[in-house]
């Protein structure tokens, strides 16, 4: 197989193409691995909860979600990234995950259901009781 024809130049059209899918794949790669070791960070602390909300203290729409979770009944674990030694290592592996932005960050049933906006579509199409029963957090 031989990429130079009567125009050696040939090979310059085919070189640029081979780098940009080797970057690529790279690039893809090294997200990928990126994410894994994310997730591997934030499952530690989802292990065994049903429902798990990183917040800040401060944050309004934080205490607006866990209001609502709490309405229902449910007794979710809250971490407050403000007030932990390794908030901002946690906060960065909430952003690799696509948590934007990174609080409230809400997980049920060890799934990534998303921010406020998620949470309170969740609630306007009154499915966020079944999740919390499926997961566990509530039994009514």
């Amino acid at each position: 197989m031989t990429f130079l024809g009567p125009d050696s130049n040939q090979i310059f059209r085919y070189l640029p193409q081979y780098t940009k899918v080797t970057y690529t794949s790279t690039l893809i790669h090294t997200q990928t691995l990126r994410q894994l070791i994310s997730m591997e960070k934030i499952s530690n602390l989802l292990e065994d909860k049903p429902v798990v909300i990183f917040s800040r203290s401060s944050c309004c729409m934080s205490h607006t979600i866990k209001s609502l979770i709490s309405g229902y009944g449910a007794n979710p674990t809250v971490y407050e990234l403000d007030e932990m030694s390794n908030g901002p290592e946690i906060e960065r592996a909430l952003v690799e995950l696509g948590c934007k932005p990174t609080v409230p960050a809400v997980f049920i049933g060890q799934q990534l259901i998303g921010g406020a906006n998620q949470l309170m579509s969740l609630q306007v199409r009154n499915q966020l009781a079944s999740l919390l029963r499926r997961a566990g957090a509530i039994w009514i």
